[in-house]
């Protein structure tokens, strides 16, 4: 498949040179396509993570290709080398790895975990992630004076709604679904009214408050996770599951961007788009394919690399580092327009070491994608599924911006391994079921 890889993607640079935009876009869109089916039906997991990857980030790279977008304009060579080496790496030493895994026994060990899940726990810390993300939600909004769900002409209201730190166990709210899917599906939630009532109830607040946020982005996350989670378990998606998602997603994506107060004119008068489209295809075009545009306008324009730095911002974050030395974190940002800020997952990689570093970022992350797989996160640990569906979805979305640069990833990180760890009991010798503690 590497091979149909190379080709298409020499095929798709000639056909982009030659001006023959939309026949460059199709033909990596359907290399995409091909390759996500190549795993589905070598892993039988529709979430699987390099199928995931292959669609999005070599699928989006496609859509962008097409330009359709007057503020697309062609990619530097560098670029086009950067997303090949981007895709090939990740790609090949998930490959490597995979051909070589009777070499890795240990990992057969680490499967047979001798531990099981308390699902009373799980509950309460379920609530209790809740009532804490309620709580700073609370206090930010009290705070600042405002919620931008109410506050109406003020197009980034929402950008401005946050305090340094309290704003990230807000946004913790996004992982109570995923964890409420473990439950429900693996709990005793029929013998067990109470607990029933009390998931449902913090799963309507941890929707709302994203709602109240008009954050769209964490919408999505908190609804992908729950049903990555699910799939996991289940192995499948039932039309009951799929139909009500798709439902939810389009109703809160449409709400959420007329709360923002960004009107169709302006939102055209930033696309700029060639052809005459709704808004919203032109909005989720622009979403996914600005991006690339974005990282080509930093291949273009930067003058000099980070060494690092850049990958490092969960560090300045998270420590508060960048409040005490600025500097750490003031670097510009090389994008089409100011209004569109979204990145790729190897924004950073490149910012910090150029094409060598999008070359071993790719791989360090293919190499991740491949031991999470292995490890059997998405079939022997309930609580690991909601590990398993975050890489998913930050696969399923590698177009979309920095994943592991963003303080925001490691902090969902901390706290989904916490609850991983308080809900882990051990389990006596002999027993086989992962469902004792209720």
């Amino acid at each position: 498949m590497i091979i149909a890889y190379i080709i298409a993607y020499i095929a798709s640079y000639i056909a982009s040179r030659a001006g023959q935009y939309i026949l460059s876009g199709i033909i990596l869109i359907l290399m995409a396509a091909a390759l996500y089916v190549y795993d589905y039906k070598r892993t039988k997991n529709i979430i699987n993570l390099r199928g995931l990857f292959s669609l999005s980030f070599l699928g989006g790279e496609g859509v962008s290709c097409l330009k359709l977008s007057y503020i697309q304009t062609d990619w530097e060579t560098g670029t086009w080398i950067c997303f090949f080496f981007a895709f090939a790496a990740f790609w090949l030493i998930y490959e490597i790895l995979l051909i070589n895994q009777h070499k890795f026994k240990k990992l057969n060990s680490l499967k047979k975990m001798h531990s099981e899940t308390d699902y009373k726990m799980l509950c309460n810390c379920i609530t209790l992630l809740t009532i804490i993300s309620l709580a700073c939600f609370i206090a930010e909004a009290v705070i600042l004076g405002y919620i931008p769900l109410f506050v109406k002409g003020v197009p980034h209201a929402y950008s401005y709604f946050h305090i340094s730190g309290v704003h990230y166990f807000t946004v913790s709210c996004v992982l109570v679904p995923a964890f409420s899917v473990v439950w429900l599906v693996k709990g005793n939630r029929k013998n067990n009214k109470a607990g029933l009532i009390r998931i449902i109830i913090c799963d309507l607040i941890a929707l709302a408050i994203p709602l109240l946020c008009v954050s769209r982005f964490q919408f999505i996350f908190a609804v992908v996770a729950a049903v990555f989670t699910y799939v996991a378990l289940k192995k499948t998606v039932p039309l009951k599951i799929i139909i009500p998602a798709i439902i939810i997603g389009i109703a809160a994506f449409a709400v959420l961007s007329i709360a923002r107060s960004h009107d169709a004119d302006y939102l055209n008068s930033i696309f700029e788009m060639k052809v005459d489209l709704p808004v919203d295809i032109s909005r989720i075009y622009i979403y996914i394919a600005n991006n690339y545009d974005n990282f080509n306008c930093m291949v273009r324009d930067a003058q000099s690399f980070s060494h690092g730095l850049k990958m490092l911002f969960p560090v300045w974050a998270l420590t508060g580092l960048k409040f005490l030395v600025p500097s750490l974190v003031n670097f510009p940002l090389y994008v089409t327009k100011e209004e569109l800020t979204t990145l790729t997952m190897f924004y950073d990689f490149y910012y910090d070491f150029g094409a060598i570093g999008v070359f071993l970022g790719s791989a360090l992350i293919g190499a991740a994608a491949y031991f999470i797989e292995a490890l059997g996160f998405e079939r022997d640990d309930a609580l690991a599924s909601v590990v398993y569906a975050q890489m998913g979805l930050y696969m399923a979305l590698a177009f979309f911006t920095t994943w592991f640069s963003n303080p925001t990833t490691w902090f969902y990180l901390v706290v989904s391994l916490a609850i991983y760890f308080i809900c882990r009991v051990k389990k006596p010798k002999g027993e086989k079921s992962d469902d004792r503690k209720q």
